[in-house]
């Protein structure tokens, strides 16, 4: 299996359901902090004989992702799919009232680690013969209440729709796609008490946005 998959913010949510829907065709690198979610997620990729590299790092952290990324080179010498769903979610707040610290964070998870994670993994993709980077639009910007996850998020997109503009007829290519709402950790904290039965399921909609059939 010469295909990698690099999924940052692997251990849960989309990121878990993304690295588990292209367990069948790649070997996936899943990074997250939480061990304990990276061990449940390699058990369901084995469970579809699929494999896992399990990477417990934080995102934030330079020297521990060049480190990676020196060992998926020195290993693979590549990576053909990098999905990057790592994200922080600070408490709903109004504008007047957000907390420097959940602040802080949102901007260092949310905008700051895709800024240092970019040129570390482009040259990884490059070397792949059809390298792609995808990441995942959350439109919150400018509601009330989502103060620092809009700002971050909305700096993570700019970011990221330049990097694509620049990639266009060079490469890697670079798309930015829109997930249905889901129930996940992240949206229950934003929406406390939703019907979440009508949300679509996390796996199925990981196959969707990635064109894979049932």
């Amino acid at each position: 299996m010469s295909q990698i998959a690099l999924v940052t913010g692997a251990s849960r949510g989309l990121g878990a359901a993304l690295a588990l829907a292209l367990a069948p065709t790649h070997h996936i690198v899943a990074v997250a902090r939480t061990t304990g979610g990276l061990e449940d997620l390699d058990d369901r990729i084995r469970d579809v004989n699929g494999a896992a590299t399990l990477a417990p790092l934080d995102v934030t952290d330079r020297d521990a992702m060049a480190h990676m990324c020196r060992d998926i080179h020195e290993r693979w010498g590549h990576v053909d799919l990098w999905l990057h769903t790592a994200i922080h979610a600070g408490p709903l707040a109004p504008a007047g009232h957000l907390d420097i610290k959940d602040w802080n964070k949102s901007v260092a998870v949310n905008a700051t680690a895709t800024a240092m994670l970019i040129p570390m993994v482009e040259p990884l993709l490059r070397a792949a013969k059809t390298g792609r980077a995808v990441f995942f639009d959350d439109p919150r910007a400018g509601q009330k209440f989502f103060g620092h996850y809009g700002a971050s998020k909305a700096a993570q997109m700019a970011l990221v729709r330049s990097w694509a503009a620049e990639t266009a007829n060079t490469g890697p290519r670079v798309d930015v796609l829109s997930p249905r709402p889901m129930p996940t950790a992240t949206r229950a904290r934003f929406f406390p008490g939703e019907d979440r039965t009508a949300l679509a399921d996390p796996l199925a909609e990981a196959r969707r946005l990635l064109a894979i059939p049932d």
